[in-house]
């Protein structure tokens, strides 16, 4: 059909008579034949995607055969208009051995109207009868055997629909063509109806009922709005169905299209943002203040716009958040409570309309996980070192890992303020045991882990460690010089301190000599202080060295200071 031609009952009679006067063979359709019980004829039936095309089924009851023949005559009351003298074995794909029952018009032979070449007058239906024979000669003829729907099939094109910034609905438009059997020429149809239906329901639960559209000259369509939220964006198959039906003498038919709506087009906007701290402990507020320009206007502040502002939180996508409007110049400021968990940490300003568009800005803002630090074991050594052991973590996570090395302070109160005095680490959520030591000769201790942007503070409670002091006093050894081979006798004082310096009977002693040139002292003899605390103890000279007397502690005393002076004695 020519792509101008519109069907009309004008022009269906115009077409009707003039095909009648040219190309029919005038007839009166025969009187069927006396029915042969051993042949069968079924309905004959109009493809519906090329409606110039139909098949039959036949079949034979005889013994041993089978359809040789079947032929066919499409009429328009008593008037033959087309003769088919053999209709073929239907074939598919799945299946190229022609059918022995299945008999179909090849789409190569489709019937055609008188303007394409064919010998069907107008759109419309006919009469379809139908003649099979088997291979004994048994013959059946059935009369009007099934219709030929020779009408335009009508067909829906939908183009896709984008929501906008500025135009927040959806349009579906698109265009409606029938197409004509035989020739398949695509005519376009018009003032038809179409109606259009969303799929899902809007995101705020509103009801969205079907609009209906008409097509235009050209088959052209366009529905009335559908309004489309940021919310709605956010489905993943936002869908729309567009329904034609009609039933005329020369359009017949249902069909659909479907159409999702994958892209809108947004405003594009700038936004920038910082917060007031860069650290903020469980429980804080943090401040969060930005502004939003529009880079298409020369960075013209954007006003009452919304901004979602988010604090990271104990898991991913929880934390505190709040959803702020610009102001007149573009800015905004969002206060929000700090929240600590093991994924918690830094603050994010996102868009939470879909129609407005920026690149969700980050910024750095540790929140610590709330921390224990806990005493193990711990001593003061003779010797005057304290060691002390603990472990390190979280307090309420389990195992989190440790970004970098927690490190611990073992501190001494002085003077009323504390003082670090040495330091463990910890590394590893697995192995959070830690050992500080350090030079001491007793006080108040505690162990304590200063905020970092990974752990809160925490601390351990005191604990007091104590020894007594001792001393040796009143040190002298002789004779001197002493004779090669003879003997010196060291005598001295040992004493303790409580309230005052007092003597310390009855406690191991050692007499240790360091010879001349020597760093190292050898212990020369032992024995205990008697009870006035005074030591004599007495070993033989092997050279010129310096000689002294030490008391190493028990568990409540410290040694005597090893950096006591000693006595230089010559030997001649």
């Amino acid at each position: 059909m020519r792509a101008d031609l519109r069907p009309s009952r004008a022009l269906t009679a115009g077409l009707a008579a003039a095909a009648l006067a040219a190309t029919t063979l005038a007839v009166t359709a025969a009187p069927a034949t006396a029915a042969d019980p051993l042949v069968g004829i079924g309905r004959a039936l109009t493809d519906d995607t090329q409606r110039g095309v139909f098949q039959v089924t036949a079949w034979t009851d005889a013994p041993q055969a089978k359809i040789t023949k079947v032929s066919a005559q499409v009429r328009q009351g008593d008037t033959v208009l087309v003769d088919i003298p053999s209709l073929p074995g239907a074939t598919d794909p799945w299946s190229p051995t022609p059918s022995a029952t299945t008999f179909r018009l090849p789409d190569a032979a489709a019937l055609k109207l008188v303007e394409d070449g064919g010998r069907i007058p107008a759109l419309g239906t006919y009469a379809i009868d139908v003649t099979a024979t088997d291979s004994l000669g048994n013959k059946q003829t059935r009369t009007d055997a099934g219709q030929l729907d020779f009408r335009l099939r009508p067909e829906i094109t939908l183009v896709p629909t984008k929501p906008t910034y500025a135009d927040r609905n959806a349009r579906p438009s698109g265009t409606v063509v029938g197409i004509q059997p035989g020739s398949g020429d695509r005519v376009a149809l018009a003032d038809l109806p179409v109606t259009v239906k969303r799929l899902d329901p809007p995101r705020d639960g509103t009801q969205s009922p079907p609009q209906q559209a008409v097509t235009d000259a050209d088959g052209r369509f366009t529905s009335p709005p559908f309004p489309i939220s940021s919310a709605d964006l956010n489905i993943s198959n936002l869908s729309f169905w567009a329904t034609v039906t009609a039933d005329t003498s020369e359009l017949h038919g249902t069909v659909t299209d479907h159409l999702s709506v994958y892209q809108h087009e947004p405003r594009k906007v700038a936004v920038t943002a910082t917060a007031d701290k860069k650290r903020a402990l469980d429980g804080e507020t943090v401040t969060v203040t930005g502004r939003m320009t529009d880079p298409a206007a020369a960075g013209a502040p954007v006003a009452n716009h919304e901004v979602r502002v988010r604090l990271g939180g104990p898991t991913w996508g929880t934390g505190s958040s709040a959803v702020v409007r610009t102001g007149t110049d573009g800015r905004f400021t969002a206060r929000l409570v700090a929240v600590a968990g093991k994924e918690s940490g830094g603050f994010a300003v996102e868009s939470p309309d879909r129609y407005v568009e920026f690149p969700a800005h980050y910024g750095a803002l540790a929140i610590p996980l709330d921390s224990r630090t806990d005493l193990r074991t711990y001593g003061l050594s003779a010797d005057g070192r304290v060691t002390v052991s603990g472990t390190f973590g979280a307090r309420y996570e389990a195992e989190p890992n440790f970004t970098t090395a927690q490190f611990i302070r073992l501190e001494q109160l002085v003077g009323g303020a504390w003082k670090a005095i040495a330091w463990g680490n910890v590394n590893s959520a697995y192995y959070n045991e830690f050992t500080a030591s350090a030079a001491s000769r007793g006080g108040t201790f505690r162990l304590r882990h200063l905020t970092t942007d990974q752990f809160a503070e925490s601390s351990t409670g005191t604990l007091r460690l104590t020894r007594t002091e001792t001393r040796i006093v009143s040190l002298n050894a002789g004779p001197e010089p002493v004779a090669k081979g003879g003997y010196v006798t060291v005598t001295g004082g040992l004493q303790h301190y409580t309230d005052k310096w007092r003597a310390y009977a009855n406690a191991p002693v050692v007499l240790q000599f360091q010879p001349r040139g020597s760093t190292t002292w050898k212990q020369m003899a032992t024995g205990r202080a008697n009870a006035s605390g005074n030591v004599s103890l007495k070993a033989k000279v092997t050279g010129d060295g310096t000689w002294r007397i030490r008391h190493y502690g028990d568990g409540k005393h410290f040694n005597t200071p090893a950096t006591a002076g000693g006595d230089y004695v010559d030997m001649r």
